[in-house]
Protein backbone atom coordinates (compact mmCIF):
# COMPACT_ATOMS: atom_id res chain seq x y z
CA UNK A 1 0.00 0.00 0.00
CA UNK A 2 1.16 3.54 -0.68
CA UNK A 3 1.73 6.39 1.70
CA UNK A 4 -1.07 8.31 3.37
CA UNK A 5 -0.46 12.05 3.64
CA UNK A 6 -1.28 14.01 6.74
CA UNK A 7 -4.10 15.66 4.80
CA UNK A 8 -5.87 12.29 4.75
CA UNK A 9 -6.39 12.35 8.50
CA UNK A 10 -10.10 12.73 9.23
CA UNK A 11 -10.29 16.07 11.03
CA UNK A 12 -13.92 16.74 10.14
CA UNK A 13 -16.25 18.24 12.71
CA UNK A 14 -17.87 15.56 14.79
CA UNK A 15 -14.79 13.36 14.53
CA UNK A 16 -12.16 15.86 15.67
CA UNK A 17 -12.46 18.11 18.72
CA UNK A 18 -10.19 21.16 18.37
CA UNK A 19 -8.66 23.17 21.20
CA UNK A 20 -11.18 22.20 23.84
CA UNK A 21 -10.99 24.09 27.12
CA UNK A 22 -9.13 22.63 30.06
CA UNK A 23 -12.42 21.90 31.84
CA UNK A 24 -13.87 20.12 28.80
CA UNK A 25 -10.75 18.01 28.36
CA UNK A 26 -10.69 17.05 32.03
CA UNK A 27 -14.34 16.03 31.80
CA UNK A 28 -13.63 13.85 28.76
CA UNK A 29 -10.60 12.23 30.40
CA UNK A 30 -12.76 11.24 33.35
CA UNK A 31 -15.81 10.16 31.34
CA UNK A 32 -13.69 8.02 29.00
CA UNK A 33 -12.01 6.32 31.93
CA UNK A 34 -8.55 7.54 30.92
CA UNK A 35 -7.80 8.90 34.38
CA UNK A 36 -9.12 9.94 37.77
CA UNK A 37 -9.19 13.19 39.67
CA UNK A 38 -6.80 13.44 42.61
CA UNK A 39 -7.65 15.25 45.83
CA UNK A 40 -5.57 18.24 44.71
CA UNK A 41 -7.57 18.53 41.46
CA UNK A 42 -4.94 17.08 39.12
CA UNK A 43 -5.84 14.43 36.57
CA UNK A 44 -3.99 11.17 37.31
CA UNK A 45 -3.20 8.94 34.31
CA UNK A 46 -1.15 5.86 33.48
CA UNK A 47 1.08 5.60 30.41
CA UNK A 48 0.90 1.83 30.02
CA UNK A 49 3.97 -0.33 29.54
CA UNK A 50 6.15 2.61 28.48
CA UNK A 51 6.83 4.92 31.41
CA UNK A 52 9.74 6.78 29.80
CA UNK A 53 11.07 7.65 26.38
CA UNK A 54 11.92 4.85 23.94
CA UNK A 55 15.15 6.07 22.29
CA UNK A 56 15.89 2.76 20.56
CA UNK A 57 12.57 3.06 18.73
CA UNK A 58 13.08 6.68 17.60
CA UNK A 59 14.10 7.07 13.92
CA UNK A 60 14.70 10.08 11.67
CA UNK A 61 13.75 10.22 7.99
CA UNK A 62 16.97 10.42 5.96
CA UNK A 63 16.66 12.65 2.89
CA UNK A 64 19.25 14.39 0.68
CA UNK A 65 18.13 17.82 1.91
CA UNK A 66 19.01 17.15 5.55
CA UNK A 67 21.52 14.27 5.40
CA UNK A 68 24.74 16.32 5.73
CA UNK A 69 23.34 18.39 8.61
CA UNK A 70 22.65 15.41 10.89
CA UNK A 71 24.94 13.75 13.43
CA UNK A 72 23.99 10.19 12.49
CA UNK A 73 24.61 7.43 15.04
CA UNK A 74 22.94 5.78 18.00
CA UNK A 75 20.81 8.86 18.71
CA UNK A 76 19.94 9.92 15.19
CA UNK A 77 19.03 6.63 13.54
CA UNK A 78 17.89 6.78 9.91
CA UNK A 79 14.71 5.50 8.32
CA UNK A 80 14.02 5.70 4.59
CA UNK A 81 11.29 8.00 3.25
CA UNK A 82 9.41 4.92 2.09
CA UNK A 83 9.38 3.40 5.58
CA UNK A 84 8.45 6.76 7.11
CA UNK A 85 5.43 6.89 4.81
CA UNK A 86 4.41 3.39 5.89
CA UNK A 87 4.55 4.40 9.55
CA UNK A 88 2.51 7.52 8.84
CA UNK A 89 -0.04 5.45 6.95
CA UNK A 90 -0.41 3.01 9.86
CA UNK A 91 -0.86 5.83 12.38
CA UNK A 92 -3.30 7.71 10.15
CA UNK A 93 -5.45 4.66 9.51
CA UNK A 94 -5.57 3.90 13.23
CA UNK A 95 -6.73 7.41 14.13
CA UNK A 96 -9.29 7.51 11.31
CA UNK A 97 -10.89 4.35 12.72
CA UNK A 98 -11.46 5.89 16.14
CA UNK A 99 -14.81 7.31 17.13
CA UNK A 100 -13.25 10.67 17.82
CA UNK A 101 -9.87 12.35 17.96
CA UNK A 102 -8.58 15.42 19.74
CA UNK A 103 -6.65 18.23 18.09
CA UNK A 104 -4.51 20.84 19.80
CA UNK A 105 -3.20 23.78 17.79
CA UNK A 106 -0.69 26.06 19.45
CA UNK A 107 2.93 27.16 19.50
CA UNK A 108 6.42 26.20 20.58
CA UNK A 109 8.38 29.38 21.29
CA UNK A 110 7.36 32.32 23.48
CA UNK A 111 9.26 34.80 21.28
CA UNK A 112 6.90 35.70 18.45
CA UNK A 113 9.88 36.25 16.14
CA UNK A 114 11.05 32.66 16.63
CA UNK A 115 8.20 30.19 17.07
CA UNK A 116 6.74 27.12 15.42
CA UNK A 117 3.06 26.38 14.99
CA UNK A 118 2.30 22.92 16.42
CA UNK A 119 -0.68 20.66 15.71
CA UNK A 120 -1.14 17.58 17.89
CA UNK A 121 -3.64 14.91 16.80
CA UNK A 122 -4.40 12.12 19.26
CA UNK A 123 -7.06 9.58 20.19
CA UNK A 124 -6.64 10.13 23.94
CA UNK A 125 -8.20 13.11 25.67
CA UNK A 126 -5.45 13.21 28.28
CA UNK A 127 -2.80 13.52 25.55
CA UNK A 128 -4.67 16.57 24.27
CA UNK A 129 -4.78 17.94 27.82
CA UNK A 130 -1.03 17.33 28.11
CA UNK A 131 -0.43 19.25 24.85
CA UNK A 132 -2.74 22.08 25.90
CA UNK A 133 -0.89 22.33 29.21
CA UNK A 134 2.64 22.02 27.87
CA UNK A 135 2.62 24.06 24.66
CA UNK A 136 1.52 27.68 24.18
CA UNK A 137 -2.18 28.12 23.53
CA UNK A 138 -3.12 30.93 21.09
CA UNK A 139 -4.66 33.87 22.89
CA UNK A 140 -3.49 32.69 26.33
CA UNK A 141 -1.43 34.78 28.74
CA UNK A 142 1.69 32.95 27.51
CA UNK A 143 0.99 33.97 23.92
CA UNK A 144 2.62 37.31 23.22
CA UNK A 145 1.18 37.39 19.69
CA UNK A 146 -2.16 38.48 18.30
CA UNK A 147 -3.85 35.13 18.92
CA UNK A 148 -3.57 33.93 15.33
CA UNK A 149 -2.07 30.53 14.53
CA UNK A 150 0.12 29.21 11.74
CA UNK A 151 0.80 25.55 11.02
CA UNK A 152 4.41 24.35 10.93
CA UNK A 153 4.72 20.97 12.69
CA UNK A 154 2.29 18.06 13.12
CA UNK A 155 2.37 15.35 15.79
CA UNK A 156 0.33 12.27 14.87
CA UNK A 157 -0.05 10.34 18.10
CA UNK A 158 -1.28 6.78 17.56
CA UNK A 159 0.24 5.62 20.83
CA UNK A 160 -2.69 3.32 21.59
CA UNK A 161 -1.83 1.16 18.57
CA UNK A 162 0.84 -1.53 18.96
CA UNK A 163 2.54 -2.53 15.72
CA UNK A 164 1.42 -5.96 14.59
CA UNK A 165 3.92 -8.58 13.43
CA UNK A 166 2.90 -7.91 9.84
CA UNK A 167 3.43 -4.17 10.28
CA UNK A 168 6.79 -4.76 11.94
CA UNK A 169 7.85 -6.89 8.97
CA UNK A 170 6.66 -4.20 6.55
CA UNK A 171 8.67 -1.57 8.41
CA UNK A 172 11.68 -3.78 9.10
CA UNK A 173 11.37 -2.81 12.76
CA UNK A 174 11.20 -5.53 15.41
CA UNK A 175 9.23 -3.70 18.08
CA UNK A 176 5.61 -2.80 18.74
CA UNK A 177 6.73 0.79 19.37
CA UNK A 178 7.99 3.25 16.76
CA UNK A 179 8.54 7.01 16.80
CA UNK A 180 9.55 8.52 13.47
CA UNK A 181 10.24 12.13 12.60
CA UNK A 182 10.63 13.95 9.29
CA UNK A 183 12.44 17.27 9.28
CA UNK A 184 11.28 17.92 5.72
CA UNK A 185 7.63 16.97 6.17
CA UNK A 186 7.71 18.55 9.65
CA UNK A 187 5.87 15.58 11.08
CA UNK A 188 6.27 13.36 14.14
CA UNK A 189 4.55 9.95 14.16
CA UNK A 190 4.14 8.08 17.45
CA UNK A 191 3.03 4.44 17.54
CA UNK A 192 2.87 1.96 20.39
CA UNK A 193 3.70 4.19 23.38
CA UNK A 194 1.31 6.28 25.45
CA UNK A 195 4.17 8.09 27.22
CA UNK A 196 3.34 11.75 26.56
CA UNK A 197 6.96 12.88 26.80
CA UNK A 198 7.47 11.63 23.23
CA UNK A 199 5.28 14.49 21.97
CA UNK A 200 7.20 17.06 23.97
CA UNK A 201 10.60 15.79 22.90
CA UNK A 202 9.58 15.45 19.26
CA UNK A 203 8.86 19.18 19.11
CA UNK A 204 12.01 20.01 21.07
CA UNK A 205 13.96 17.99 18.49
CA UNK A 206 12.24 20.05 15.78
CA UNK A 207 13.23 23.32 17.45
CA UNK A 208 16.81 22.06 17.81
CA UNK A 209 16.99 21.61 14.06
CA UNK A 210 15.00 24.64 12.89
CA UNK A 211 16.16 27.37 15.28
CA UNK A 212 19.92 27.50 14.41
CA UNK A 213 18.99 28.53 10.90
CA UNK A 214 17.18 31.52 12.45
CA UNK A 215 20.21 32.55 14.53
CA UNK A 216 18.79 31.03 17.73
CA UNK A 217 20.78 28.69 19.99
CA UNK A 218 18.39 25.91 21.19
CA UNK A 219 19.11 24.69 24.72
CA UNK A 220 18.07 21.83 27.00
CA UNK A 221 17.99 24.00 30.09
CA UNK A 222 15.75 25.72 32.59
CA UNK A 223 15.84 29.47 33.12
CA UNK A 224 14.90 31.97 35.80
CA UNK A 225 15.43 35.68 36.29
CA UNK A 226 15.57 38.12 39.18
CA UNK A 227 12.25 39.84 39.73
CA UNK A 228 13.66 43.11 38.41
CA UNK A 229 14.43 41.29 35.14
CA UNK A 230 18.15 42.09 35.23
CA UNK A 231 19.82 38.84 36.35
CA UNK A 232 19.12 35.88 34.05
CA UNK A 233 20.39 32.36 34.79
CA UNK A 234 20.42 29.14 32.75
CA UNK A 235 20.50 25.60 34.20
CA UNK A 236 21.63 22.87 31.78
CA UNK A 237 21.16 19.21 32.58
CA UNK A 238 19.47 15.97 31.64
CA UNK A 239 16.38 14.56 33.33
CA UNK A 240 16.76 14.15 37.08
CA UNK A 241 19.70 16.53 37.54
CA UNK A 242 17.65 19.36 39.06
CA UNK A 243 16.75 21.77 36.25
CA UNK A 244 13.12 22.09 37.30
CA UNK A 245 13.79 22.04 41.05
CA UNK A 246 16.56 24.65 41.04
CA UNK A 247 14.84 27.03 38.64
CA UNK A 248 11.62 27.01 40.74
CA UNK A 249 12.94 29.61 43.18
CA UNK A 250 10.45 31.71 45.21
CA UNK A 251 12.90 34.63 45.14
CA UNK A 252 13.15 34.66 41.35
CA UNK A 253 10.78 34.53 38.37
CA UNK A 254 10.61 31.29 36.41
CA UNK A 255 11.02 31.61 32.65
CA UNK A 256 10.80 27.86 31.95
CA UNK A 257 11.91 24.50 33.27
CA UNK A 258 13.34 22.56 30.33
CA UNK A 259 13.69 23.98 26.81
CA UNK A 260 14.77 27.44 25.67
CA UNK A 261 16.23 29.42 22.82
CA UNK A 262 18.93 32.10 23.10
CA UNK A 263 18.37 34.54 20.29
CA UNK A 264 19.43 38.08 19.41
CA UNK A 265 17.00 39.54 21.94
CA UNK A 266 17.75 37.15 24.80
CA UNK A 267 16.31 33.90 26.14
CA UNK A 268 12.80 32.57 25.56
CA UNK A 269 10.92 29.47 26.63
CA UNK A 270 9.98 26.95 23.95
CA UNK A 271 6.98 25.82 26.02
CA UNK A 272 3.99 27.10 27.91
CA UNK A 273 4.17 24.53 30.68
CA UNK A 274 6.48 22.50 32.92
CA UNK A 275 7.11 18.74 33.06
CA UNK A 276 8.47 18.04 36.53
CA UNK A 277 9.48 14.82 38.25
CA UNK A 278 7.46 14.23 41.42
CA UNK A 279 9.20 11.22 42.97
CA UNK A 280 9.76 12.08 46.63
CA UNK A 281 8.03 15.46 46.23
CA UNK A 282 7.26 17.29 49.48
CA UNK A 283 5.83 20.71 50.12
CA UNK A 284 8.76 21.62 52.37
CA UNK A 285 11.43 20.87 49.75
CA UNK A 286 9.65 22.09 46.61
CA UNK A 287 6.68 24.29 47.57
CA UNK A 288 6.21 25.89 44.17
CA UNK A 289 5.92 22.58 42.34
CA UNK A 290 3.71 21.15 45.08
CA UNK A 291 1.26 24.06 44.82
CA UNK A 292 1.29 23.93 40.99
CA UNK A 293 -0.29 20.47 41.07
CA UNK A 294 -3.96 21.40 40.86
CA UNK A 295 -6.86 21.41 38.40
CA UNK A 296 -5.45 21.47 34.88
CA UNK A 297 -2.31 19.55 35.83
CA UNK A 298 -1.62 16.01 34.64
CA UNK A 299 0.02 13.50 37.01
CA UNK A 300 1.62 10.55 35.21
CA UNK A 301 2.08 7.09 36.76
CA UNK A 302 1.49 8.32 40.31
CA UNK A 303 -0.55 6.11 42.61
CA UNK A 304 -3.24 7.67 44.79
CA UNK A 305 -4.96 6.42 47.90
CA UNK A 306 -8.17 4.69 46.68
CA UNK A 307 -10.25 6.22 49.48
CA UNK A 308 -8.85 9.75 49.82
CA UNK A 309 -7.32 10.09 46.33
CA UNK A 310 -4.28 11.76 47.87
CA UNK A 311 -1.22 11.23 45.62
CA UNK A 312 1.60 9.15 47.08
CA UNK A 313 4.82 10.67 45.74
CA UNK A 314 6.94 8.10 47.57
CA UNK A 315 5.30 5.20 45.70
CA UNK A 316 7.50 4.13 42.78
CA UNK A 317 5.78 0.79 42.17
CA UNK A 318 4.92 1.87 38.60
CA UNK A 319 8.12 3.79 37.85
CA UNK A 320 10.58 6.23 39.40
CA UNK A 321 9.79 8.50 36.46
CA UNK A 322 6.58 9.86 37.98
CA UNK A 323 5.83 13.27 36.50
CA UNK A 324 3.44 16.19 36.46
CA UNK A 325 2.63 18.66 33.71
CA UNK A 326 1.28 22.10 34.61
CA UNK A 327 1.11 25.54 32.93
CA UNK A 328 4.11 27.70 33.69
CA UNK A 329 1.82 30.41 35.06
CA UNK A 330 0.86 28.02 37.87
CA UNK A 331 4.23 28.99 39.37
CA UNK A 332 3.84 32.22 41.40
CA UNK A 333 5.50 35.24 39.78
CA UNK A 334 6.48 33.25 36.68
CA UNK A 335 7.57 35.48 33.82
CA UNK A 336 4.64 35.64 31.38
CA UNK A 337 5.20 35.74 28.43
CA UNK A 338 8.27 33.58 29.05
CA UNK A 339 10.99 35.81 27.65
CA UNK A 340 14.05 37.36 29.33
CA UNK A 341 17.32 39.11 28.54
CA UNK A 342 20.80 37.67 28.05
CA UNK A 343 22.11 35.40 30.84
CA UNK A 344 24.84 36.45 33.26
CA UNK A 345 25.16 32.96 34.80
CA UNK A 346 25.23 29.56 33.10
CA UNK A 347 25.08 26.47 35.33
CA UNK A 348 25.80 22.93 34.14
CA UNK A 349 24.17 20.23 36.27
CA UNK A 350 25.38 16.66 36.54
CA UNK A 351 24.19 13.79 38.74
CA UNK A 352 27.44 11.89 39.18
CA UNK A 353 26.74 8.32 40.31
CA UNK A 354 30.45 7.72 41.03
CA UNK A 355 30.54 10.41 43.75
CA UNK A 356 33.72 11.88 42.22
CA UNK A 357 32.65 15.26 40.84
CA UNK A 358 32.84 18.22 43.24
CA UNK A 359 29.52 19.80 44.19
CA UNK A 360 30.55 23.15 42.70
CA UNK A 361 33.26 24.28 40.27
CA UNK A 362 33.90 27.49 38.40
CA UNK A 363 34.77 26.81 34.77
CA UNK A 364 37.20 28.59 32.50
CA UNK A 365 35.87 29.31 29.01
CA UNK A 366 37.77 26.29 27.70
CA UNK A 367 36.41 24.05 30.46
CA UNK A 368 32.92 25.32 29.71
CA UNK A 369 33.25 24.12 26.14
CA UNK A 370 34.78 20.81 27.20
CA UNK A 371 32.09 19.91 29.72
CA UNK A 372 29.30 21.15 27.45
CA UNK A 373 30.44 18.98 24.55
CA UNK A 374 30.86 15.92 26.79
CA UNK A 375 27.68 16.48 28.80
CA UNK A 376 28.53 14.05 31.59
CA UNK A 377 25.79 12.88 33.96
CA UNK A 378 24.12 9.65 35.05
CA UNK A 379 20.95 8.26 33.56
CA UNK A 380 18.53 7.99 36.45
CA UNK A 381 16.07 5.15 36.94
CA UNK A 382 12.89 5.45 34.92
CA UNK A 383 13.85 8.28 32.57
CA UNK A 384 14.28 5.79 29.73
CA UNK A 385 12.75 2.40 29.12
CA UNK A 386 15.00 -0.28 30.64
CA UNK A 387 17.01 2.01 32.92
CA UNK A 388 16.45 0.68 36.46
CA UNK A 389 19.45 2.17 38.29
CA UNK A 390 21.82 5.09 37.68
CA UNK A 391 24.36 4.61 34.89
CA UNK A 392 27.28 6.82 33.89
CA UNK A 393 26.39 8.58 30.65
CA UNK A 394 27.76 11.22 28.31
CA UNK A 395 25.16 13.24 26.44
CA UNK A 396 26.53 15.98 24.15
CA UNK A 397 25.34 19.46 25.07
CA UNK A 398 23.42 18.00 28.03
CA UNK A 399 20.73 17.02 25.55
CA UNK A 400 22.18 14.50 23.10
CA UNK A 401 18.93 12.51 22.64
CA UNK A 402 17.24 15.64 21.33
CA UNK A 403 20.01 17.14 19.18
CA UNK A 404 19.90 16.32 15.45
CA UNK A 405 22.94 18.45 14.57
CA UNK A 406 26.58 17.87 15.54
CA UNK A 407 27.59 18.77 19.08
CA UNK A 408 30.31 21.11 17.84
CA UNK A 409 27.69 23.26 16.10
CA UNK A 410 25.73 23.80 19.32
CA UNK A 411 28.94 24.26 21.35
CA UNK A 412 30.10 26.99 18.98
CA UNK A 413 26.79 28.81 19.46
CA UNK A 414 27.18 28.66 23.24
CA UNK A 415 30.81 29.83 23.06
CA UNK A 416 29.86 32.80 20.90
CA UNK A 417 27.17 33.91 23.32
CA UNK A 418 29.29 33.45 26.45
CA UNK A 419 32.00 35.61 24.91
CA UNK A 420 29.57 38.23 23.63
CA UNK A 421 27.61 38.66 26.87
CA UNK A 422 30.29 37.79 29.47
CA UNK A 423 28.39 35.04 31.27
CA UNK A 424 30.10 33.09 34.07
CA UNK A 425 29.86 29.29 33.78
CA UNK A 426 29.63 26.86 36.70
CA UNK A 427 29.43 23.08 37.08
CA UNK A 428 27.27 21.67 39.91
CA UNK A 429 27.10 18.01 40.91
CA UNK A 430 23.64 17.16 42.27
CA UNK A 431 24.55 13.45 42.41
CA UNK A 432 26.35 11.48 45.09
CA UNK A 433 28.75 12.51 47.85
CA UNK A 434 30.76 10.41 50.30
CA UNK A 435 30.93 7.45 47.94
CA UNK A 436 29.30 6.09 44.79
CA UNK A 437 25.62 5.24 44.38
CA UNK A 438 24.80 2.55 46.94
CA UNK A 439 27.48 3.75 49.37
CA UNK A 440 27.30 7.53 49.49
CA UNK A 441 24.25 9.78 49.68
CA UNK A 442 22.61 12.16 47.23
CA UNK A 443 24.04 15.63 47.75
CA UNK A 444 21.97 17.87 50.02
CA UNK A 445 19.40 19.93 48.10
CA UNK A 446 19.55 22.83 50.61
CA UNK A 447 23.32 22.99 50.09
CA UNK A 448 22.87 23.00 46.31
CA UNK A 449 20.31 25.79 46.61
CA UNK A 450 22.77 27.77 48.75
CA UNK A 451 25.43 27.33 46.05
CA UNK A 452 23.06 28.55 43.36
CA UNK A 453 22.12 31.54 45.51
CA UNK A 454 25.80 32.41 45.99
CA UNK A 455 26.45 32.12 42.24
CA UNK A 456 23.53 34.34 41.25
CA UNK A 457 24.35 36.96 43.88
CA UNK A 458 27.93 37.26 42.61
CA UNK A 459 29.37 36.32 46.03
CA UNK A 460 31.57 33.63 44.48
CA UNK A 461 32.98 35.70 41.63
CA UNK A 462 36.12 36.58 43.60
CA UNK A 463 36.17 33.60 45.99
CA UNK A 464 39.61 31.83 46.01
CA UNK A 465 39.62 28.36 44.48
CA UNK A 466 41.66 25.19 44.65
CA UNK A 467 42.32 22.95 41.67
CA UNK A 468 41.14 19.36 41.67
CA UNK A 469 44.27 17.23 41.11
CA UNK A 470 42.64 14.90 38.57
CA UNK A 471 39.73 16.77 37.01
CA UNK A 472 41.47 20.17 36.91
CA UNK A 473 38.26 21.87 38.07
CA UNK A 474 38.40 24.99 40.22
CA UNK A 475 36.66 24.47 43.58
CA UNK A 476 35.64 27.50 45.67
CA UNK A 477 37.22 27.32 49.12
CA UNK A 478 34.05 28.54 50.83
CA UNK A 479 30.36 28.96 50.00
CA UNK A 480 27.97 30.73 52.39
CA UNK A 481 25.69 28.31 54.30
CA UNK A 482 27.60 25.24 53.03
CA UNK A 483 30.09 23.30 55.24
CA UNK A 484 33.62 23.66 53.89
CA UNK A 485 34.33 19.92 54.22
CA UNK A 486 31.77 18.94 51.54
CA UNK A 487 33.29 21.17 48.85
CA UNK A 488 36.17 18.76 48.26
CA UNK A 489 34.58 15.42 47.29
CA UNK A 490 37.65 13.40 48.34
CA UNK A 491 37.31 14.62 51.93
CA UNK A 492 33.79 13.14 52.14
CA UNK A 493 35.00 9.59 51.38
CA UNK A 494 36.06 7.37 54.29
CA UNK A 495 38.36 5.45 51.95
CA UNK A 496 40.56 8.03 50.22
CA UNK A 497 42.34 5.43 48.09
CA UNK A 498 38.98 4.26 46.79
CA UNK A 499 38.16 7.86 45.84
CA UNK A 500 41.44 8.24 43.96
CA UNK A 501 40.71 5.04 42.06
CA UNK A 502 37.19 6.21 41.19
CA UNK A 503 38.49 9.62 40.06
CA UNK A 504 41.05 8.00 37.78
CA UNK A 505 38.34 5.77 36.33
CA UNK A 506 36.06 8.73 35.62
CA UNK A 507 38.92 10.71 34.06
CA UNK A 508 39.58 7.79 31.73
CA UNK A 509 35.91 7.69 30.75
CA UNK A 510 36.02 11.40 29.91
CA UNK A 511 39.09 10.92 27.71
CA UNK A 512 37.54 7.96 25.92
CA UNK A 513 34.45 10.02 25.26
CA UNK A 514 36.12 13.27 24.17
CA UNK A 515 38.05 11.33 21.52
CA UNK A 516 34.74 11.09 19.62
CA UNK A 517 34.63 14.84 19.02
CA UNK A 518 36.59 17.41 17.10
CA UNK A 519 37.61 20.26 19.41
CA UNK A 520 40.42 22.80 19.65
CA UNK A 521 43.52 21.68 21.54
CA UNK A 522 42.92 24.31 24.23
CA UNK A 523 39.45 22.87 24.86
CA UNK A 524 40.61 19.25 24.94
CA UNK A 525 43.45 20.07 27.33
CA UNK A 526 40.92 21.67 29.71
CA UNK A 527 39.53 18.23 30.52
CA UNK A 528 40.66 15.75 33.21
CA UNK A 529 44.36 15.00 33.54
CA UNK A 530 43.91 11.22 33.50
Amino acid sequence: MGAVSVEQLDLSSGHAHRNLSTADLVERVLSRGEGILASNGAVVVKTGDRTGRSPKDKLLEDTPAIHEKIDWGKVNQPITPEKFDIAQRIATEHLNKQGEVYVFEGFAGADTAHRLGVRVITHMAWHALFAETLFIKPGSASDAGDGSWKHDWTVINAGTHKLTKEEQDELGHGSQTLIVQSLEKKTVVIIGTEYAGEMKKGIFYAMNFDMPEEGVFPMHCSCNVSKDGENVALFFGLSGTGKTTLSADPDRALVGDDEHGWGPGGVFNFEGGCYAKVVGLTRDKEPQIWDAIRFGSVLENTNVDPATRVPDYEDISITENTRVTYPVDYIPDARIPSVAGHPSSVVFLTADAFGVMPPISKLTPEQAMYYFINGYTSKLAGTEDGVTEPQAAFSPCFGGPFMPRRASEYAAMLADRIRQYGANVWLLNTGWSGGPYGVGERFSLPYTRAMVSAILSGRLDSEPTTEHPVLGLHLPKAVPEVPDNVLDPRSTWADKAAYDEAAAKLAKLFRENDAKFEMPDAVRSAGPKG
